[in-house]
């Protein structure tokens, strides 16, 4: 047995997000393919085979506990009701140990997901999204929260408003704000959502990565292809694109 077989373990709470949604709905969210969907990751033609891989293949549902484990890993999702709520989080079992200082990519996609989980029950319950995903390295030493202003964000709840990437005016509210990472929501976007996450430099990484996320409710194909060509423009002249795990 390894020496990490070998310690003790303990649960935890990765992330916990309330949800305005009873916990039956909210547990629906959570197994049927076609509504985990509506928030789980990002558009690509991978994402049918990555749910069905990671929630219903390796996954083992309790039902009556509403608890879902994945196979595999130590983490699973909880669905605690509280009343006309829920509450929702993702839990790892793992040795002890201080992770503040860690990050951890697929700790940060929990932390990104469930709050998109949160948001679509809050604000767009039952809604198909359109989403643009952007990943990589920046050509300086300068991650996107940074560059988009997002590092001083104020409270989440709070209002923010000011040019945001290739946009001269935008926004929102503060939906989240965690270590790694940054959600806002986007007035413009149909009441949209973007999540910004920078993983810090690193020996393999010296300039450190950043992924985005726009979610986009409502838009019209033209308007939303408007916003997809400005959007890959300014990342184009400020970051390499690179996908997830494939630098």
């Amino acid at each position: 047995m390894t020496e990490a077989a070998d310690q003790p373990r303990e649960d935890h709470v990765l992330v916990e997000v309330t949800v305005p949604a009873p916990a039956d709905a909210v547990w629906a969210a959570l197994r049927d393919p076609q509504k985990i969907k509506n928030w789980f990751g990002w558009d690509a033609d991978s994402l049918k085979d990555e749910i069905d891989f990671i929630f219903i293949t390796h996954a083992e549902a309790d039902d009556e506990r509403r608890v879902v484990s994945f196979v595999g890993v130590n983490d699973r999702y909880e669905v605690e009701a509280r009343g006309d709520a829920s509450v929702v989080r993702v839990v790892r079992s793992a040795p002890a140990g201080d992770w503040s200082d860690v990050f951890d990519g697929m700790i940060e996609g929990w932390i990104s997901f469930t709050w998109q989980l949160a948001f679509a029950f809050a604000r767009h319950a039952d809604q198909p999204r359109r989403t643009i995903f952007l990943s990589g390295p920046p050509r300086e030493d300068r991650l996107a929260r940074s560059l988009l202003g997002l590092d001083a964000a104020p409270a989440p709840g709070e209002p923010w408003s000011m040019p945001l990437g290739p946009d001269a005016g935008a926004s929102g509210e503060v939906w989240f704000l965690a270590r790694h990472q940054t959600g806002v929501t986007v007035d413009a976007w149909g009441d949209g959502l973007l999540v910004v996450v920078d993983q810090p430099p690193t020996e393999k990484n010296p300039r450190g990565t950043t992924m985005l996320t726009l979610t986009t409710y409502g838009l019209s194909d033209a308007a939303f292809a408007d916003l997809e060509t400005r959007w890959k423009g300014w990342w184009d002249e400020r970051f390499e694109t690179v996908a997830p795990g494939c630098d």
